[in-house]
């Protein structure tokens, strides 16, 4: 057992003898009994983790929990957040539920009422403990039931803190689960009449544990299901019936417990006979009454057509698709996509609007399925204190349904003015971290009803999208940062140069802020002068060292600096800002009246040079190491001839470097490509070496080209 102390994890002795009584178990057991809670668990935190890991539960099947067995100290879970807040939490329904926690929402979307309590002492937390109630509990828990729980956990927190003092430390126990009341009347006449009476029902009837074991069938349950009664005894009706072997079944037994109200379904039992199920719940089980349906029609809702799959709703196999899915979305545009290719058609809806806030206004972030897209757009831009359903559900968080046109137009009368096609919607909040990021908007083409089960799935479904929406919206102010901050970093556009044509690229890496450290420079000095570098790294802090590079780069050139001077300057200022960062840099020195260039080379990949008479060589010039490595390096320099009409190519090297791929060999592909689109004017050349480069193309680092072409000389 662990305890929390001062906000550190505090080991227990391990490995002693466990206490004597189940006093987990009792204390839980009095405590539901306390409050007529119907089921509840107690956690304990595990050594050596920040985890609490259910000890035991009571009135449910473990399997309810079973996601939840095992929860981090910073899960959105209720017990987590009792003990990260050391406070009682109150979840008072299915909609509270499904807004707050959606993570458990949509795998329990039922009616029922929770309060989980800290097991704390006033300066160690062991666990916590949760109870349910039905859906039929009111939606505020008393002062009363309040202060029976958190007496109740206080207590309990003082007899583990006593165990542990005496090196007794608590352990799991059996779950708690009623099996029902033994009669005591086994055998006699009674028990005989009762038989009798249930035999001579024109319906079936069956007796479930709370496992949804069969414990009880009369001769008519089986007749009805096409099974013999003594094969149905122990087992479970979904697993035993084959064409009950449907989630969409054992979600209604689910619903029943849970919630301790009355649920029915309807089922085809092959060829085309409908059968009637209702399900009734008490803490010991259900009674299920089987019937023939005389009206499938009359059932509504509650009966799935041929063809059309077990159930309108989602299921819960279908909401981890949607929730995985979520979780690859990148960008807004993909939140909204994806919403509209899986969410919108699994409920129903025909069109859709996703709603943001920014600067106390309302703005549009995408939408789909309306045929006039000025009808969505009329709100980017509108106030938040505007008076309409999407508003409010940003300003509120709470959703909102509208079955049909005169129940939107009741309440915003000024819809009437401005309609946009449908007949329902439902606004649902999209709350992630504690705060509002936007509203989803579902419209649906004809009236249609949202029961409450249909409403806490949306609204578990809104919290979900919430979490990508928050992420994605990260996400794309991330993409602009970065974006912004390269696009600051490079030259805007590239300056002239007398006798020469110059042309660059510069691609982000697919992977990471898409933000790096290549860059490129021309400098219009007397002696005009180009620079390409590479500073390691993709991310801010690259970038900004690229600008500070660039920026001395352009100075040392400036004041005078011959290439090899410029180099030398430009490693001792990285090495006395004490960065660790190493940098690539290729620098030259133009003279277009003598037609040569002089360079200088700092462990940067070689440029390439294509003559008039389109071969291409690849320059192997003297150099020294990377810049901010050694502060006593020297850079010597190379003369090379720039004929007019030569092309010089200056590359980083994500131009040519892809794993699997030779460098040798990707650099004779690029020397190809350059003879071969040589005469190209020098903006298609670019493209084309770009364009082509595998490396460029799966973008795993930065690409920079920089062109130049020696220009014939003008007439005097």
């Amino acid at each position: 057992m662990v305890g929390v102390s001062d906000g550190q994890l505090s080991r227990q002795v391990s490995g002693q003898a466990p206490v004597g009584r189940p006093m987990l178990s009792l204390a839980l057991a009095a405590m539901m009994d306390a409050v007529h809670a119907h089921s509840g668990a107690v956690y304990l935190l595990t050594p050596d983790e920040p985890v609490l890991e259910m000890a035991v539960m009571a009135g449910l099947p473990r399997a309810f929990a079973a996601p939840w067995e095992r929860v981090g100290l910073s899960a959105p879970i209720p017990v987590a957040e009792a003990v990260r807040e050391r406070r009682l939490i109150w979840v008072g329904g299915e909609e509270d539920m499904a807004r707050r926690y959606p993570r458990i929402a949509v795998v329990l979307p039922y009616p029922f009422a929770l309060a989980a309590v800290p097991v704390a002492t006033g300066s160690a937390v062991y666990g916590s403990v949760f109870v349910t109630w039905p859906g039929s509990h009111p939606p505020v828990l008393s002062d009363r039931d309040r202060e029976q729980l958190t007496s109740a956990c206080t207590r309990l927190a003082v007899r583990l803190e006593r165990a542990a003092e005496e090196r007794r430390p608590a352990r799991a126990e059996p779950d708690l689960l009623t099996t029902g009341p033994a009669t005591s009347v086994a055998g006699t006449l009674g028990t005989v009449e009762a038989a009798r009476m249930v035999a001579r029902l024109p319906y079936g009837l069956c007796s479930l544990d709370l496992h949804g074991r069969v414990g009880f069938a009369n001769a008519a349950a089986g007749e009805l299901l096409g099974m013999s009664v003594s094969s149905l005894l122990g087992t479970q009706l979904w697993a035993a019936v084959p064409w009950l072997n449907d989630p969409v079944y054992e979600d209604r037994y689910r619903a029943a417990l849970l919630s301790q109200q009355v649920t029915s379904f309807v089922a085809l039992r092959p060829p085309g006979e409908w059968l009637s199920f209702r399900m009734y719940p008490n803490t010991t089980g259900l009674s299920v009454r089987i019937s023939r349906a005389r009206a499938v029609t009359e059932l509504g809702r509650a009966a799935p057509r041929p063809g059309e799959g077990p159930s309108r709703l989602v299921t819960i196999s279908q909401v981890l698709s949607l929730a995985g899915a979520l979780t690859e979305a990148v960008g807004v545009e993909d939140v909204v996509q994806l919403i509209a290719d899986e969410v919108a058609p699994a409920v129903g809806s025909q069109a859709l609007v996703v709603l943001g806030s920014r600067g106390g206004r309302l703005h549009v972030l995408g939408h789909r399925g309306y045929p006039d897209p000025h009808v969505v757009e009329r709100f980017d831009g509108m106030a938040l204190t505007e008076s309409t359903p999407g508003t409010a559900a940003l300003n509120s968080g709470v959703p909102a349904f509208f079955d049909s046109r005169q129940d939107l137009e009741r309440l915003y009368p000024s819809r009437n003015a401005t309609p946009d096609g449908f007949a329902a919607w439902a606004y649902l909040p999209l709350v992630a971290s504690g705060r509002p990021v936007g509203t989803c908007v579902l419209a649906y083409a004809e009236p249609h009803v949202f029961p409450a089960d249909e409403r806490a799935v949306l609204t578990s479904l809104g919290g979900l999208i919430a979490q990508a929406l928050e992420r994605a919206l990260l996400y794309d102010a991330k993409h602009q940062l970065a974006h912004g901050l390269q696009a600051a970093l490079l030259p805007h556009s590239l300056p002239p140069l007398p006798g020469i044509e110059a042309a660059a690229r510069y691609l982000p890496a697919t992977q990471g802020m898409e933000i790096g450290g290549d860059f490129y420079d021309l400098v219009t000095t007397e002696g005009p002068a180009a620079v390409i570098g590479d500073v390691q790294g993709h991310n801010v802090t690259a970038a900004g060292l690229m600008g500070q590079i660039r920026t001395a780069v352009r100075a040392y050139t400036t004041v005078g600096q011959a290439p090899e001077e410029v180099m030398r300057s430009t490693n001792r200022l990285l090495i006395d800002l004490g960065v660790e960062l190493f940098a690539s840099c290729l620098y030259l020195r133009l003279d277009p009246a003598r037609g040569t260039a002089v360079m200088a080379r700092a462990g940067h990949p070689p440029p390439l040079l294509r003559r008039p008479d389109g071969r291409v060589r690849v320059l192997d010039l003297a150099g020294g190491p990377l810049l901010g490595i050694d502060a006593d390096a020297t850079y010597p320099t190379t003369e090379v001839d720039l004929a007019p009409g030569s092309v010089l190519a200056l590359y980083t090297d994500g131009l040519i470097e892809s794993p699997g791929v030779d460098i040798e060999d990707a650099l004779a592909e690029l020397g190809q490509r350059l003879a071969a689109a040589g005469d190209l004017p020098l903006e298609e050349i670019a493209d084309e070496l770009v364009r082509h480069s595998a490396s460029a193309r799966e973008r795993i680092d930065d690409v920079a080209l920089l062109l130049l072409r020696a220009l014939e000389p003008g007439p005097d």
